[in-house]
């Protein structure tokens, strides 16, 4: 039976929008938890310009392009919905909730309904799993627009069952939009486990090798060129490859988050950032496959309180300057968080032959727990044998490692500084570090290579590879637009 569209919309007072209202993350005026870093995080800023790139096939800043043109309006000749504070539950626009049925027709008119009206919710009712393909919503749509997700999200079950004619590079893409909320007390189910074996994901090749054959993962969530956003309450689990996604977006608040997959689910960052600026992340739960914290070039501003980080990768920086590109990331805080069970700990990874700059990197009151490389600086970061070494780095300067306490796995020193030879790290400063032995009583030398800084307190292990002042000559640094 065809539904009339908007005639099921449930339409409530403003204060009754959400299950919760004490859930609903302020939409234009983020309020930043207290105690926080005063990095400007959430505060509103303009939307991005229509002149952008396609999502379906992203193309990165760098790259010269010829975007195609984009309509102010995704729905230019429709009258829409001209109420506001409404719920569109997805279930009255035919979903059927199941686990199997294909619901992706209810969410898209959900969304166009709610997309035309102020406050307008979507929602994915509790009680119901709701299977849905890959699907971009588009922007931009009225203020102070609610995803709210309170049963379970869901793909296709694995690449045999994905649909030919959708992108293998992602699933749910949030596009050009403002101010809009993603929540609920519901699970985003990855379904990633048949992506993880293809024979091409690395542990799964012959003796540890990769196979040929298509490889490409979908990530599962992604916001592209979108601000003033919010994201909460949800549990994420088990995605082919990144969990969550934000390239090219400004003012970003992400709280109260659970994201995991399995150790060795291959490249499945937590939460990825890219060219993306403004960002909060607060007291939220990581473990996965990968770093729970990713952030890349065109990253500034971003204030990182209250993680609980492993078994992972750890929190890293990078990689930057790969293929000789510019990179340039400013302005990181990590502070009163624990990493536990992981590969790596706090990590910057660049690339030989990059410029730019990473500068201002503060990480404070950190717990390690049996952690490899606790405090890595690595200047060769490289795939593979081949990578040759170039003159030319991406500077790293004004990193503070203030009040790093706990236990390291003693198969790696727990301090790595491994800086460009031709392009020194500067104004490293270590304070109140003591790390010790999970095992035993070995405790490994740090490691240091053109490494520049000072040690306000003693440091355990002891740390005597670190150089005092500034380098006596430094090569080209090309920090030019950072």
């Amino acid at each position: 039976m065809e539904i009339i569209r908007g005639f099921f919309a449930i339409c409530i007072g403003v204060s009754l929008l959400l299950y919760n209202s004490s859930n609903v993350v302020g939409r234009y005026h983020f309020h930043k938890p207290k105690n926080k870093s005063s990095n400007n995080i959430g505060s509103p800023v303009s939307p991005p310009p229509d002149d952008t790139p396609d999502p379906q096939n992203p193309i990165a800043p760098s790259s010269p392009s010829n975007p195609p043109s984009i309509p102010s309006d995704p729905y230019p000749n429709d009258p829409g919905n001209t109420s506001s504070g409404c719920i569109f539950n997805v279930m009255d626009y035919g979903a059927v909730g199941d686990g199997s049925t294909d619901d992706t027709d209810a969410f898209r008119q959900a969304w166009k309904e709610a997309c035309g009206v102020e406050s307008g919710v979507i929602l994915a009712p509790s009680g119901h799993s709701f299977m849905i393909t890959s699907t971009i919503f588009t922007g931009p749509c009225k203020p102070g627009l609610v995803f709210q997700v309170d049963g379970y999200l869901m793909p296709p079950d694995g690449p045999d069952c994905w649909p030919e004619k959708d992108s293998t590079k992602q699933w749910l893409v949030f596009y050009r939009l403002d101010g809009m909320t993603f929540t609920g007390k519901g699970t985003i189910e990855g379904n990633g486990e048949k992506w993880w074996d293809l024979p091409c994901k690395p542990h799964r090749g012959p003796n540890g090798s990769t196979s040929k054959g298509p490889c490409d993962s979908p990530a599962l969530i992604r916001f592209f060129m979108s601000s003033n956003l919010a994201v909460s309450g949800l549990r994420i689990q088990n995605s082919p490859q990144f969990h969550m996604k934000f390239d090219g977006c400004e003012g970003v608040l992400i709280e109260k988050l659970s994201i995991s997959s399995p150790k060795l689910s291959p490249n499945t960052d937590g939460i990825h950032i890219e060219n993306t600026k403004a960002v909060g992340i607060y007291d939220s739960s990581i473990s996965n496959g990968d770093d729970c914290i990713s952030i890349g070039t065109g990253c500034s501003n971003v204030d990182i309180d209250g993680l609980t980080c492993g078994p992972s990768h750890g929190i890293s920086i990078g990689s930057l300057g790969v293929h000789n590109s510019q990179a340039c990331v400013r302005n990181i805080t990590v502070r009163n968080s624990v990493i536990k069970e992981s590969d790596n700990g706090l990590r910057i990874k660049t690339w030989q032959g990059g410029t730019g700059c990473v500068s201002d990197i503060n990480f404070e009151n950190i717990q390690m727990e049996n952690v490899r490389n606790c405090m890595n600086i690595d200047q060769y970061y490289c795939l593979s044998k081949a990578c040759l070494n170039e003159t030319s780095a991406v500077y790293v300067t004004g990193v503070t490692y203030r009040n790093i306490k706990g236990t390291y796995d003693v198969r790696t020193p727990p301090i790595h500084f491994a800086c460009s030879d031709t392009v020194a790290c500067t104004d490293i400063i270590l304070s109140e570090v003591e790390l010790l032995p999970e095992e035993g009583e070995l405790m490994d030398d740090p490691f240091c290579w053109n490494a520049y800084g000072t040690q306000e307190t003693v440091t355990i292990p002891p740390i005597n590879c670190l150089r005092e002042g500034q380098p006596e000559s430094q090569g080209e640094v090309s920090s030019v637009g950072c």
